[in-house]
Parts: structure tokens; sequence; C-alpha cells
């Protein structure tokens, strides 16, 4: 299993779990597979404290927090994202970044209209039929969400584009999806309807 698949938690001084989502907090470590039924199972179940070889206070909501974390890890990237030049927002920009190939991941606020993700996806899928690269798709902000990390209104749509800060924002965005066990992309959806669209 690779190293983004796991999360880190620590016993804090205090004896709580802590989640070390950066993986530099000093002390023995346990890791737990990165999606919120396997960590609220391991509460569940107390295993943190057979992992980490000592009493530890565990809270109740412990998926929860984690989530919170990797959400506001995700918007703060996907800020720095918008400051770098490395985000498209509104529809049409969004699909130009698409067919242009330019679009590393496409954003969608929980509150999008199906026809304007329809539009979207069928621009994603002509550029996987056209050769192009296959270009997953995330619905995992509210708009409001969106709108205050990306410094706008309304911010129902937006792409990732292919610079180093949207990779950096993309992968905090994967890690999120895992986590709310999402999966890890949609690119195979989208493959499979560029392949029906060739038949």
């Amino acid at each position: 299993m690779a190293p983004e698949d796991l999360i880190r938690f620590v016993a804090g001084p205090d004896g709580s779990v802590v989640p070390d989502l950066k993986g530099n907090l000093p002390g023995r470590g346990c890791w737990v597979t990165a999606d919120r039924s396997h960590i609220d199972k391991a509460v569940a179940k107390n295993l943190f404290a057979r992992a980490l070889r000592a009493p530890v206070s565990v809270p109740k909501d412990l998926g929860a927090t984690v989530d919170n974390l990797l959400a506001r890890s995700a918007l703060g990237a996907l800020g720095l994202a918008r400051k770098a030049g490395a985000v498209a927002l509104g529809s049409a920009k969004v699909e130009t970044a698409v067919r242009s190939g330019r679009a590393a991941a496409v954003l969608h606020a929980i509150e999008a209209s199906p026809d304007g993700i329809r539009k979207i996806a069928a621009a994603r899928r002509a550029t996987v039929h056209l050769g192009g690269p296959d270009i997953p798709a995330y619905k995992l902000f509210s708009e409001a969400d969106l709108s205050l990390a990306l410094g706008g209104t309304n911010v129902i749509h937006a792409a990732l584009l292919e610079r180093d800060a949207g990779m950096a924002a993309l992968k905090r965005m994967v890690a999120l999806d895992r986590y709310r066990g999402g999966s890890p992309d949609d690119r195979l959806t989208v493959a499979a309807h560029a392949a029906e669209d060739t038949e």
C-alpha cells in the first residue's frame, strides 16, 4: 500500500489520539487506511490502544476530525493554486481548459446543476475520445466553500490546471475523495463513455 493510502496517528502528550497528516509528529505512531470507514471501525473496536501499545483516549468524532483536516488542507491548496494562476473558474473556462487538455481535474460544487455537469462531462469524454488525457471530476465542496477558497462568488465549476500548484491541490482533492469513500477518480467512467461513443 502506498504512503498516500494511509494516515498516521500518534498519541499526544495527554494520551489522546491525534491525526498526523504530514507524518512528522514525534512519538510512536500507527497507520490506518485513509478511508473514513476504517478509522470509524478502529475507533469503535479500540484498535488504537493496541496499535500504539499504550492506554489512549480516542475521540468518538475522530473520523469527522480527520475529514475536516483533509478538507481544510484541500481548500487551502486550492486557494494557493488560484493565486498561482493554476485554476480556471466558470463553466466556459473550465470547458476550454478540458478541451485543450490543460485541466488536471474538474471541481463541481455540490449544488451544481446536472445540466452544467453534463456539459463539462461531454467535454471530458470528447477529450478522451480524441486521445487527450483522462480528466477526473470531483464533487467535494459546497459553492460557499469553493467561493471562499477561490476568492470568487457563486463558484460552481472550476478546473485545476496542470501546473505545480494545481497538481499539489489535486493531490489533496484525491486524498479527501478517497477518505470519503469515493473512487480514486472517475476516469474509468469517462473512458468507458468515450469507448461507447466510438461504437
